[in-house]
């Protein structure tokens, strides 16, 4: 009995840490950075994405000032939740972004990224109403589908959210963050093989970014292949934010005889 419990706890650790993985990217450009008002939000150092740390703590002081001053301020607003979130504080991102979505209740944008927000902090269902919300039947947004998508992985339903990013694909072809999602999907389900082939495919668009890499690099990783994985995870980044993804890398394949293990388990038990 004691090992069913470890076996069901790993499992449930790393799905839950992959898919995180996949909602990092799932609406990553649903809060557009050509659809924002920059004026109002301060200057920062550099692009938030490149910073450490104790950067972005910083920078969530900076714009977090600047939404006490005014909280009605869509753009500072949207911006002060993406940089909570990147800090972990993902209670107060959804706390922002409710408040931003009051203020904007028709803006495709805000819902978007209040969607965002709310699969951040674990309220899936509540998620993928906002998200199905921001949708137009008429005019659907691929970044949307593929966020549906993303959604319904973590809720196990893999076939619709399969679905969902073929769907998004038929709007916007070879789009590296839709097919990084699908990639996710078949690592959720333990599919690697199937993963690595549309995580390679993702990677090779002249839009990828290191995030979809990383996904990449984890899929490689967990087929044993561990210093490939670790070439693809120190790609593009700088020498703190490299050895951050390799530390945490190496600290899921630790687990890849556990993973093995937990596969041949669940054998008859896919996603």
């Amino acid at each position: 009995m004691a090992a069913s419990v470890t076996h069901s706890s790993l499992r449930s650790r790393f799905l839950r840490g992959a898919a995180l993985v996949a909602i990092a990217t799932m609406v990553a450009g649903c809060a557009g950075k050509s659809n924002l008002t920059t004026g109002s939000i301060p200057k920062l150092s550099k692009p938030v994405g490149e910073m450490n740390a104790t950067e972005l703590r910083g920078a969530a002081d900076t714009i977090g000032r600047a939404y006490e001053k005014n909280p009605k301020d869509r753009a500072v607003g949207m911006n002060y939740a993406n940089v909570l979130r990147m800090n972990g504080r993902n209670d107060q991102a959804l706390a922002v972004m409710q408040q931003v979505a009051i203020n904007n209740p028709n803006d495709r944008t805000v819902l978007a990224a209040y969607g965002k927000a709310q699969a951040a902090a674990g309220q899936l269902e509540q998620a993928l109403n906002t998200i199905l919300r921001a949708q137009t039947p008429d005019r659907p947004d691929w970044r949307l589908k593929s966020a549906e998508g993303a959604i319904l992985d973590q809720l196990g339903r893999a076939g619709d959210a399969r679905e969902r990013y073929r769907e998004a694909l038929d709007i916007n072809p070879n789009e590296s963050s839709i097919l990084s999602n699908l990639g996710m999907s078949y690592l959720l389900a333990r599919d690697l093989k199937t993963a690595e082939t549309y995580l390679r495919n993702a990677a090779a668009q002249p839009g990828a970014d290191s995030s979809v890499r990383q996904n990449l690099a984890l899929a490689i990783g967990l087929q044993g292949r561990f210093q490939e994985a670790e070439t693809i995870a120190r790609q593009e980044l700088t020498a703190e934010q490299a050895e951050a993804n390799v530390t945490y890398l190496r600290s899921m394949l630790t687990q890849q005889n556990s993973w093995k293990k937990l596969a041949a388990d669940d054998s008859g038990n896919t996603n």
